[in-house]
């Protein structure tokens, strides 16, 4: 048996003398075993409550072989997609299958299905009858409600349904778990646990809880886009651990009831999920295959807190782990980063102190612990409240000590800062520092696009905010004789984003003497704000029309526009240019995006006497131009 690690096959299961396995898990990643994977948190969770854990990692869906391994569990499976949603793992934002999957030994992609939790349940279902199936992480979180799904470009009902498991664990999943363990073991039917906060069950209509916020049904949604929108906005509102409601989705002739979100992790509960005996590997199975490579960016860092408040309309966190930071003590943060010294290839860099952001380390402001965050606002957009409690005294300290531990060289800040919230701090202190100590050269930051109108949309503050950041960073680094840069990540094509305002962004862009190497187009993942924006082409909190850049042309356009500036861009920036009749753009002139070299060598064909070129409306030779334009938009 491998050192360590929680048994993979019938052979190490034999070795321990276990018979039956109380709890196999089931996951679409290959087993790392670090806190920053979803798997490794809950199966130490589960082992250290006194119970045998088998890892099955991404089983061949094609026979039965491995999905038998074990035999039945004593009291569940335990299934997830792995750490983020399979359709997001196998496909761009294109629709283009991916080369290579992060989660799977040696980059390798196929390894795992497309929706993963329902083929491995339905499969589970074919083996074992009705032997109780539990599905939890980010894809069964986030399709917990009849969702939009943009692979079908359709309304699917909730994953529950589709899967046929017994029970939906949502959020981050410790408290379900130890509460369902405790349960199971002491003779409770899982068809009976019905009140266990952060889950979702099937009942009949009878047996609907009274009090719930009631969401139009999965036949309304998928017919209707209004319903739709509405629906979100129930979901949105009522998910919140101090005043959220159990939500109800009728589906045919179910009732899919959601619990009120489980409440955060204490302190304490943190300090006690990351103790756990976690090796920090990946499994040794996979070591001739090239290793996994979505443990290189997280092997030598630590997650301080959990939760954002910062609530962008396009992310996923709100609705998964919720919008209350809540962080793990100093002590705890610090023993870990001794443990990160004495690995054997650590070379002195720590890699990431964050979480879903970086210098986040208190609520937003008191109210909330007793009261709940404010139903249907933000705290920092599209101004930060006046509410608003910025301090960066604590993260600050912390980051002292780590960079005092012996053999740290150096610290960094890689998983995102806010810079609206850093610039409502008054004092400059961790702003220096930052600056001084914890940037290589390049901070990364996301102001994601520059027009108001775009802004709203996403949830995000206004570009005022990022300018007199910028300003004042570079003030800083100038002064200390530093020559560093912010990174700023962009998205193209989110609702609202019409043409002209991406020509907006790329002006800003050319205006600041930004090039970014890398765009994001908007990717329409299941359960956010955004994603309803895009599907209903409705604002859900006002109703109001939202215009949507949906189709590959245009797409393709706002993101070339971000890239104005590459030669493989100027044909598609040109078009884009004429359509939006902004001739003013193109030219030689120091404001201009591109020149268009077409029109200066027909200017001179016509003054020497020349005929003009017209290859380009030549219907054989212009379709072929075409045709490797478009080929080129879609890798």
């Amino acid at each position: 048996m491998y050192e360590g690690f929680l048994p993979t096959t019938k052979r190490e299961m034999d070795e321990l003398g276990i018979e039956q396995f109380d709890y196999i898990y089931v996951s679409g990643d290959a087993y790392v075993d670090h806190p920053s994977f979803g798997a490794a948190i809950i199966t130490r969770l589960v082992e250290s409550l006194g119970f045998t854990v088998g890892f099955i990692a991404q089983p061949n869906w094609h026979s039965d072989k491995d999905f038998r391994r074990f035999g039945a569990p004593k009291y569940a499976f335990l299934v997830s997609s792995g750490n983020i949603d399979s359709m997001v793992a196998h496909y761009t934002s294109a629709k283009k299958k991916r080369s290579d999957d992060a989660y799977t030994a040696g980059g390798k992609a196929g390894k795992r299905p497309d929706r993963a939790v329902i083929v491995y349940c339905r499969k589970l279902r074919e083996c074992y009858g009705d032997v109780p199936i539990v599905i939890g992480g980010l894809e069964a979180s986030l399709r917990r409600f009849a969702h939009y799904d943009y692979w079908d470009d359709t309304v699917r009902p909730s994953i529950l349904v589709d899967s046929g498991a017994d029970l939906l664990m949502y959020g981050m999943g410790e408290h379900q778990t130890e509460e369902l363990c405790t349960r199971l073991a002491a003779g409770e039917s899982i068809h009976d646990i019905h009140d266990i906060r952060g889950t979702c069950y099937l009942t009949e209509p009878i047996n609907t809880p009274l009090g719930a916020a009631q969401c139009p049904s999965f036949e309304q949604v998928s017919t209707n886009k209004v319903e739709y929108a509405k629906a979100t906005k129930i979901q949105y509102d009522w998910q919140d651990e101090v005043y959220g409601k159990t939500i109800i989705q009728r589906h045919g002739k179910m009732m899919l009831v959601q619990n009120p979100p489980a409440f955060s992790l204490t302190t304490e509960e943190l300090d006690h999920v990351y103790a756990l005996p976690y090796t920090r590997m990946v499994h040794p199975s996979y070591e001739a295959l090239g290793g996994v490579p979505g443990i290189e960016e997280v092997r030598f860092s630590v997650t301080h807190n959990r939760g954002c408040f910062g609530y962008c309309n396009f992310c996923s966190i709100a609705l998964h782990q919720g919008r209350r930071v809540t962080v793990r003590s100093e002590e705890s943060v610090l023993a870990e980063a001794e443990r990160i010294t004495k690995m054997p290839d650590f070379k002195g860099y720590i890699h990431d102190v964050g979480g879903p952001t970086a210098n986040f380390r208190h609520p937003s402001c008191d109210k909330q612990l007793s009261k709940g965050l404010c139903m249907g606002k933000k705290c920092l957009a599209p101004t930060p409240c006046p509410a608003l409690k910025a301090d960066h005294t604590e993260y600050l300290a912390l980051l002292r000590k780590i960079r005092r531990i012996k053999g740290v060289k150096r610290v960094f800040i890689r998983s995102g800062i806010r810079y609206d919230y850093l610039m409502q701090d008054k004092n400059d202190e961790f702003m220096k520092e930052l600056i001084k100590y914890h940037v290589s050269g390049q901070l990364k930051v996301a102001p994601e696009h520059c027009s108001a109108v775009v802004l709203d949309k996403m949830g995000k503050p206004h570009i005022e905010a990022y300018k007199a950041f910028q300003k004042r960073f570079y003030e800083i680094t100038k002064g200390m004789g530093k020559e560093q840069y912010l990174v700023p990540y962009l998205m193209s094509s989110h609702p609202g984003s019409t043409i002209n305002e991406a020509i907006d962004l790329s002006v800003f862009l050319k205006e600041n003497h930004m090039r970014p190497e890398q765009v994001q187009d908007f990717y329409p993942t299941p359960g956010t704000i955004s994603t309803c924006m895009f599907y209903t082409e409705l604002d859900p909190y006002t109703m109001e029309k939202v215009y949507v850049p949906k189709t590959p042309q245009e797409k393709a356009m706002q993101r070339a526009l971000l890239q104005y500036f590459l030669p493989k861009n100027k044909e598609i920036v040109l078009a884009a240019l004429k359509r939006a009749k902004r001739l003013d753009l193109i030219g030689a002139g120091p404001k201009c995006l591109v020149n268009d070299d077409s029109a200066h060598r027909n200017a001179n064909n016509r003054a020497s006497g020349r005929a003009p070129s017209h290859r380009g409306n030549d219907s054989r030779r212009g379709g072929r131009r075409d045709s490797s334009l478009m080929k080129k938009r879609k890798k």
